[in-house]
């Protein structure tokens, strides 16, 4: 496998986390955002921006192209910055159509590059109602009629897609994210260091097989034993998290 990762929406929160592992593990990125001055950025902390849209499936396709990745991560979305409670409501369907749209988008350009892994970011708290702590064979909540329905469809769509195209497919749900840039200092329910977040796509670019994976603190919500034995992945500690950073 070759060193060489294709992140796409490397501009975000996770992007910002992730991409020092990247490089200190050896990989050369190339990341995709829709800012220019996002690029700069990007570019300043050490790989290859691309700017563009993720809905332009033929310069996606050609980005992907050009970057020549083995593994390709999925940490788009389409959500104010800080989670702004303010413009969150009007964010709901545009994320949802990120998963499912950008998602065809992106597995049909990495199928057409070659690509062999495909790691994407999902959520932990869309489970159905149900007892808990929530494993990852549990039912995604699609059958409700509010804004969690949408939300949940949209991931459902994301899934199946990612599990479904012939490359070791592997989807990280993730907990609701605290810390540095999430625009929340402390945990929630099925709560999600951005650290701990970042780890987990970092380990999943080269461990585990094709599936889906609980990534959240353990409070009760859902169940992370499979991430810990096929990932290695657990909470991180603060001292843990510091030496990551």
């Amino acid at each position: 496998m070759t060193r060489r990762l294709f992140l796409a929406g490397a501009g975000g929160v996770i992007g910002r986390h992730l991409i020092p592992l990247l490089l200190a593990d050896g990989w050369s990125v190339t990341g995709t955002t829709r800012s220019p001055e996002k690029a700069v950025a990007l570019a300043r902390a050490g790989i290859e921006p691309v700017i563009l849209d993720i809905y332009d499936a033929e310069k996606l396709r050609a980005a992907v192209a050009v970057a020549e990745p083995s593994v390709v991560i999925h940490q788009l979305t389409d959500l104010p910055p800080g989670l702004e409670p303010s413009r969150m409501a009007a964010a709901i369907a545009p994320n949802a159509r990120i998963r499912e749209e950008g998602t065809r988008n992106l597995v049909a350009a990495a199928r057409a590059a070659g690509v062999r892994r495909l790691v994407a970011q999902s959520l932990a708290f869309a489970y159905a109602p149900g007892p808990t702590p929530h494993g990852e064979e549990d039912p995604l909540n699609v059958e409700a009629p509010d804004d969690s329905g949408i939300t949940a469809r949209g991931v459902a769509s994301l899934e199946r897609q990612v599990l479904e195209a012939p490359l070791e497919g592997l989807v990280l749900r993730y907990g609701r994210f605290y810390g540095p840039g999430t625009g929340f200092e402390k945990p929630a329910a099925a709560p999600l260091h951005i650290d701990d977040a970042a780890e987990a796509a970092w380990l999943a670019a080269t461990r585990g097989p094709r599936g889906i994976y609980n990534i959240a603190e353990e409070d009760g919500a859902v169940s992370i034993e499979k991430a810990k034995r096929l990932l290695g992945w657990s909470p991180s500690r603060k001292e843990r998290r510091a030496i990551l950073r």
